[in-house]
C-alpha cells in the first residue's frame, strides 16, 4: 500500500514535471471536456477554458479550425477570442502571403501619394509586449519612410495636459496621402485612465461618445482609420518579458511599471472589452488581433490593410499639363 502510494506519487511529480511541455502541446491540439477534468483531478492540472474544445452534438470541435471574426460587430466579450488563434494556417506558407501583402501596401501607398485626396490612420492597441512596434515595423517594410507618420503617445506632457486629451492626438493625423501609424492613441484615455483612476468616472464614461464623434469627423474627411486591438494571452506576455530580460537588445525597454500594469490585468481586460463594445463603429470598427503569434499577427493587419486600401479604387492621376509638345533638349 505504502510502496503504491510512493508510486503514484513520483509519477504524479514526473507529470507535473512536463507541465510546460503538456500545456504546449494542448494549445495545439485543444482537449475534450473529460481529459481537462482527469488532468485537474489526478494530477492537479487546470485547464484555461479556451483549450478546451467545444462540443456540437456528439462531435467535439476545436476552436482553432472554427472561425475567428476580426473585425468585430459588438456586443462581443474578449474571453470568446483565442489570443493564439491562426485558422490552422501553415506558418511558413503565411509568411510569405505577408510579406506580399507588405509589398503591395508599398505599392498603394504611392497611389494614395499620387492622388493626395485620402490618407490612412493604423491605430495599434495592446497590452505591453503584444507587438505595437513589431507589426507597424513590419507591416509597413516596404513603405518609402517618407510616406509614413508613425506617432508614439506616452504620458502626456505639460504642454498636452494643458489642452484637451484629443489635442495632441488630431495633431498626429497623417497628412493626404501618407499613412499614419498610432501606437496607442486617444484610447489610453479610456483604459489607463479608468484602470489607475486618474480622473473620476463621469470623466472617462463620457469619453467614449466623444471619441465616436472625433472619429466619425476624422472618416468624413477622407481619412482611413484602421484600428486593431492585438490580443495577446497573459501567459504570452510573461514568456515575452522574460525574454526581454535575457536579451541585452530588449531590456532596456523593460519598466517596473510594466508589472504594475500587468498585475491589473483583468481590469485591463475589462476596459478594454469596454472600449471596444462602445467605440466599433460603422465607420471605424474595431479588428481584434490574435497577437500570441506574431506571424499571423503581422498576416491579419498586412491584409485588412490591403483590403482597405484597394477598396479605394485609386488610379493614377492624369499630367497637371499637357506633355504632348513637350521636348527636353
Amino acid at each position: 500500500m505504502l510502496a503504491s502510494e510512493t508510486t503514484r506519487g513520483v509519477k504524479g511529480r514526473r507529470v507535473r514535471e512536463k507541465i510546460p511541455a503538456i500545456l504546449h502541446s494542448l494549445v495545439a491540439l485543444r482537449v475534450s471536456h473529460f481529459t481537462a477534468q482527469v488532468l485537474r483531478r489526478r494530477f492537479g492540472l487546470s485547464i484555461p477554458t479556451f483549450l478546451i474544445a467545444r462540443r456540437s452534438g456528439s462531435v467535439v470541435e476545436s476552436p482553432r479550425l472554427m472561425k475567428q471574426p476580426v473585425q468585430i460587430t459588438p456586443p462581443i466579450r474578449l474571453k470568446n477570442f483565442d489570443p493564439a488563434f491562426c485558422h490552422a494556417l501553415d506558418k511558413d506558407a503565411t509568411r510569405e502571403k505577408t510579406m506580399r501583402l507588405c509589398q503591395r501596401i508599398g505599392e498603394l501607398q504611392e497611389l494614395l501619394n499620387a492622388n493626395a485626396h485620402q490618407s490612412v490612420l493604423i491605430l495599434l492597441q495592446g497590452m505591453d509586449t503584444s507587438g505595437k512596434d513589431g507589426a507597424a515595423k513590419h507591416v509597413l517594410e516596404f513603405v518609402n519612410p517618407a510616406g509614413v507618420e508613425a506617432t508614439s503617445f506616452k504620458a502626456p506632457s505639460p504642454l498636452e495636459r494643458a489642452h484637451d486629451y484629443l489635442w495632441r492626438v488630431h495633431q498626429a493625423v497623417p497628412r493626404y496621402g501618407n499613412i499614419g501609424v498610432f501606437n496607442r492613441s486617444h484610447y489610453e484615455d479610456v483604459l489607463v485612465v479608468r484602470v489607475m483612476k486618474l480622473e473620476p468616472e463621469s470623466i472617462w464614461r463620457a469619453r467614449y461618445d466623444q471619441i465616436n464623434v472625433f472619429e466619425k469627423h476624422l472618416a468624413e474627411n477622407r481619412i482611413i482609420l484602421l484600428k486593431f486591438f492585438l490580443h495577446i494571452s497573459k501567459a504570452e506576455q510573461a514568456e515575452r518579458l522574460k525574454a526581454r530580460l535575457g536579451d541585452p537588445r530588449k531590456d532596456w525597454k523593460f519598466e517596473t511599471g510594466d508589472l504594475v500594469m500587468r498585475a491589473k490585468w483583468s481590469l485591463f481586460q475589462r476596459a478594454y472589452e469596454a472600449a471596444l463594445n462602445r467605440c466599433s463603429t460603422s465607420w471605424a470598427p474595431w479588428h481584434i488581433v490574435p497577437a500570441d503569434r506574431k506571424w499571423y499577427r503581422d498576416y491579419v493587419i498586412a491584409r485588412t490593410v490591403v483590403d482597405a486600401m484597394e477598396g479605394l479604387k485609386l488610379k493614377w492621376p492624369k499630367p497637371r499639363e499637357a506633355l504632348a509638345k513637350i521636348k527636353i533638349v
